[in-house]
């Protein structure tokens, strides 16, 4: 403990604390499980406080002294914390600032609706399709390959220790894919529209769905809904959730009639009414736009569930629409 600053084993205390509290907060609703012990040498990370000092191509932390790093650090703000993690057998220094922020106005713009689908990322109420990344899929056949190579090897061997290493950095090339991908549409969304409507989904429940389990993994939708609260509040727009319920899908964009079944083979969407034969997800989209939201609050993110009232919840909203 004398070798290392005191920062790291106070935070590791007060994050346990922070654990427990969740835990018996929402055990009731089953949201937060059991606090997992942390191994040594899986997603090591520590938080440092003290005197952080940021040079071109060098950062100072305490009892650490001064280290070189591969990129200029762009610090703006007060330095509040630094966290050191790995990821993959690389080491990553981060820091917590201070930085007074200037909420904008409404952005200018339309209101959008937006689709979370299966076979796209997204599906704008203006025709605007963002493809998946396809992460997981296209390197799905690499990574079973790993897999198999890492069973193969020796437990405690230096052949199993570079099997894992290149298994990891498997893992994090997938990861940062699909995160560059959602930040590039989340940011478009939330600086080109003044509203922004998504439909409330429940990942815990479709995840149970062992036909799109992997297709739904690997496009991440929990990630993309809880960047576009943050989001949406940094830009100064609001972004409303439609009822957990509502017909997006089954509903007619142009005469409003619901159908009693659509099964998710049908990607075109047919009206037997009017005989409007459109995108099944741009049908959702425009739906979701074209409906009147009384309830205009922002969102509140939770894993599993989105709520617009002040409090988070899993629960499914009670918002009151009607088709304009």
């Amino acid at each position: 403990m004398y070798e290392v600053s005191k920062c790291a084993p106070q935070e590791a205390l007060r994050d346990l604390d922070r654990a427990f509290t969740n835990f018996w907060r929402r055990r009731k609703k089953n949201q937060v499980g059991f606090p997992k012990f942390k191994k040594k040498g899986r997603n090591d990370s520590f938080r440092l406080y003290g005197s952080i000092r940021v040079f071109e191509k060098a950062v100072q932390l305490p009892r650490l002294g001064r280290i070189r790093v591969k990129e200029k650090p762009q610090i703006k703000g007060q330095i509040l914390s630094a966290t050191v993690s790995r990821r993959a057998d690389r080491w990553f220094v981060s820091f917590c600032t201070e930085e007074e922020k200037i909420t904008s106005s409404l952005a200018d713009g339309p209101r959008i609706g937006v689709d979370l689908g299966i076979t796209s990322l997204a599906t704008l109420s203006d025709a605007t399709v963002f493809d998946k990344p396809r992460a997981l899929t296209k390197r799905l056949r690499k990574l079973k390959r790993l897999s198999r190579q890492l069973s193969c090897e020796e437990k405690g061997s230096n052949n199993r220790r570079k099997a894992i290493l290149r298994l990891a950095r498997l893992h994090w090339r997938i990861s940062n894919i699909r995160l560059d991908v959602i930040h590039k549409v989340t940011s478009y969304l939330a600086k080109n529209h003044s509203q922004i409507i998504i439909e409330d989904l429940c990942i815990r429940v479709i995840m149970k769905n062992k036909l799109i389990s992997r297709a739904i993994a690997d496009v991440e939708l929990s990630e993309l809904c809880r960047q576009l609260v943050y989001k949406t509040k940094w830009y100064g727009l609001k972004l409303i959730i439609a009822h957990r319920f509502f017909p997006s899908s089954k509903r007619c964009s142009q005469c409003g009639k619901i159908k009693e079944r659509l099964s998710l083979s049908e990607r075109i969407f047919i009206c037997e009414s009017c005989g409007l034969q459109l995108n099944r997800d741009l049908n959702a989209a425009r739906n979701l736009v074209t409906a009147s939201w009384t309830e205009t609050e922002n969102a509140c993110y939770e894993a599993g569930g989105y709520s617009s009232s002040g409090q988070c919840s899993s629960m499914k909203q009670e918002l009151n629409f009607s088709q304009t």
